[in-house]
């Protein structure tokens, strides 16, 4: 079986093993492949994995020796599933590995908006403290979070672990589903997304990117927001217009904001968040911790696995 990496190293940059892949077969990686050298590469190849490196149509039914197709994430949107199920062709995908990393980096932008710790370490350094009249002083004040309201939205294994960890700092959490009438988890109260953006002091976004989630932060939604309010987002760019959050900062009537996704990736325009008071945003690190990317070699490696022996698990496609 002749397996191809299409781009590897944001998985494995040289902190992990490939030895179980290659024990299933011939294993090529490439670090990185641009549009016009995935041909090439692929030709020949009975299975591709790939984690942003696009494989559209033309390209898959232009590869005669594919069977298998695993993408080395949980979002599948560079494949054409629709292409690979035409031609019987699985889609694998590797879901849950980065839950506790995620919900983790929610809780670092929280924890930095309540107590400032890095702002506040930056003064000491710089004489503020040593210049104090006071045994103490305070650049901003500290929130102490029991008590907060966090409002999620998208409560799948992501969302249910950042509500855990918010009951673990006292906070009330609150929840949009499209289905109230299930059972919430204990300590989630359903609400619906007006009143979710009204009575949250932080709200932290997990749910998919669709046609009806595209652009859900906007300039009508900000305005429900209570003007001390945090937005988070770890899960997909385009949930949030970025100008109009950056308007919201600017103006004072949003908080702060946190994204670790926007929505182009990398970035090659200036964003209006780059310059936005009161904003912080990470380079889509949030799933990137070695424990996760070590869980999705194993899934990766297990899905294959399975395939070869017969059994097709974790697909995504009909």
């Amino acid at each position: 079986m002749k397996v191809v990496v299409l781009d590897g190293v944001t998985l494995n940059p040289g902190d992990l093993d490939w030895g179980g892949l290659e024990a299933l077969g011939e294993v090529t990686v490439y670090d990185r492949s641009a549009a016009e050298e995935v041909m090439d590469r692929a030709r020949g190849a009975d299975v591709l994995l790939t984690n942003k490196t696009l494989l559209p149509r033309e390209v898959i039914e232009a590869l005669p020796d594919l069977k298998y197709i695993g993408v080395l994430a949980t979002g599948c949107n560079v494949v054409d599933l629709e292409a690979a199920s035409a031609r019987g062709i699985p889609v694998c995908n590797a879901a849950g590995y980065s839950s506790p990393s995620v919900a983790q980096m929610v809780f670092a932008y929280i924890l930095h908006f309540a107590n400032r710790v890095a702002d506040h370490s930056a003064g000491v350094m710089k004489g503020k403290w040593a210049a104090s009249k006071d045994f103490s002083y305070c650049d901003h004040p500290q929130t102490e979070l029991a008590g907060r309201v966090l409002g999620i939205v998208g409560l799948g294994d992501i969302g249910k672990r950042v509500a855990t960890i918010a009951h673990a700092f006292g906070m009330e959490v609150i929840a949009f589903t499209r289905n109230p009438d299930r059972p919430a988890p204990e300590g989630v109260r359903w609400v619906d997304m007006k009143r979710l953006y009204a009575e949250s002091d932080y709200i932290s976004l997990h749910c998919p990117l669709t046609a009806q989630t595209e652009k859900m932060i906007n300039r009508e939604s900000l305005s429900i927001m209570k003007a001390s309010a945090i937005l988070i987002n770890t899960g997909r760019g385009p949930l949030i217009d970025e100008a109009a959050v950056a308007e919201a900062l600017n103006s004072g009537k949003l908080g702060g904001a946190a994204v670790d996704v926007l929505k182009e990736e990398p970035p090659r325009y200036p964003s209006p968040l780059f310059t936005a008071r009161n904003c912080l945003i990470t380079p889509h690190i949030a799933w990137a911790t070695r424990s996760a990317r070590q869980r999705l070699m194993d899934i990766t490696v297990e899905n294959l696995r399975s395939f070869k022996s017969g059994t097709i698990v974790s697909r995504v496609n009909p």
